[in-house]
């Protein structure tokens, strides 16, 4: 008995659909993603896991003095010229630690002093304390008189103190003449900053480039910002810096994508432009500049009061000049 080969059922449809008719595939939104990882790597640690690490850096710390001299004495014990090279060997080694905690202590030292002066400022300002004002303007020319930048402002503001009589106008006078060279070194460095993770995170399509370069970046950007303005943060002072940044902006809330700036780049005419990869250097560069200007109110001995603070928006427009066509920067329709 032979079967009958099957023939494939075929139906005809009415309304054949049309592939090309299908609305596309949305782009998802830019996040950030990069910054925001940086911001975890950077969030500020609880007490439980800071007793946790330091009693595992004291263990050892303990654990590597003992091995150190068990092996200088044994080597001692073997050979005496090898025992004296070792012993060398390890005093070199303890003073380079030695000198290198000195020098983080140090680092500390200097942003604490730009916290005390900036809080002193505060309270001479509410107090209208003109003798405070005076003892904190000269720490700042102290601080400052050294520093070719701010050789032209110090002598105008030495020629002019003396006719200030109100401890608002004596501050405002310190701040306009001293601060605003550091304040236009301080805005180059945001934008130079903001500018690279833009161009890494739009152009470098490896997996995880953004990230490291958004936190290189905002290491680097910070720790310039401390030696601008007289810190000279070292290597933990710098992650301790940008772990005040980070917990200071997750606080009030402006690292989240709410800002008027983020929700113009992100909900504008720009991601139906341009790719999603180029919006996510921009949302990136522009938080980049948030952090900075977050990192210039923590660095900076004054508050901003009788100069204008930088703007988020003005900063990303200056950071991006050239590698954004002018009016797509902040989410702008370029034929409006």
């Amino acid at each position: 008995m032979t079967e009958t080969p099957r023939k494939p059922l075929i139906l005809d449809l009415e309304d054949e659909a049309d592939p090309s008719s299908a609305p596309p595939v949305p782009d998802p939104a830019p996040t950030g993603r990069a910054m925001l990882l940086a911001a975890s790597a950077a969030r500020p640690r609880s007490k439980l896991t800071q007793a946790a690490i330091w009693a595992f850096s004291a263990f050892f710390s303990f654990a590597l003095s003992v091995a150190a001299y068990d092996f200088v004495t044994g080597l001692l014990a073997r050979n005496a010229i090898l025992g004296y090279v070792a012993f060398a060997l390890l005093a070199a080694a303890v003073l380079a630690a030695v000198l290198l905690s000195l020098r983080e202590w140090s680092a500390y030292a200097r942003l604490h002093r730009l916290d005390t002066l900036r809080q002193r400022s505060e309270v001479a300002r509410t107090t209208s304390d003109l003798k405070e004002a005076r003892r904190l303007t000269a720490s700042l020319t102290a601080l400052y008189g050294n520093r070719p930048e701010t050789a032209w402002g110090l002598s105008r503001f030495s020629d002019r103190q003396g006719d200030v009589l109100d401890a608002d106008a004596l501050l405002n006078l310190a701040e306009t003449e001293l601060l605003a060279p550091l304040d236009a070194l301080a805005r180059a460095e945001v934008e130079q900053a903001a500018r690279q993770v833009a161009t890494v995170t739009a152009l470098v399509p490896l997996a995880l480039a953004d990230v490291a370069t958004a936190l290189f970046s905002n290491l680097r950007m910070i720790r310039r910002l401390a030696e601008i303005y007289g810190g000279r943060s070292g290597a933990l002072g710098s992650w301790g810096l940008l772990r005040r940044v980070f917990s200071h902006l997750v606080a009030t809330g402006a690292l989240a994508l709410t800002d008027d700036l983020i929700g113009s780049v992100a909900g504008g005419g720009i991601l139906s432009k341009l790719s999603r990869r180029f919006g996510e250097g921009v949302v990136n560069g522009a938080l980049t500049a948030r952090v900075g200007l977050a990192a210039i109110d923590l660095c900076r001995p004054l508050p901003f009061v009788a100069t204008d603070r930088p703007s988020t928006s003005g900063t990303v427009s200056r950071a991006l000049a050239g590698l954004v066509p002018k009016g797509q920067a902040m989410g702008k329709d370029p034929l409006s």
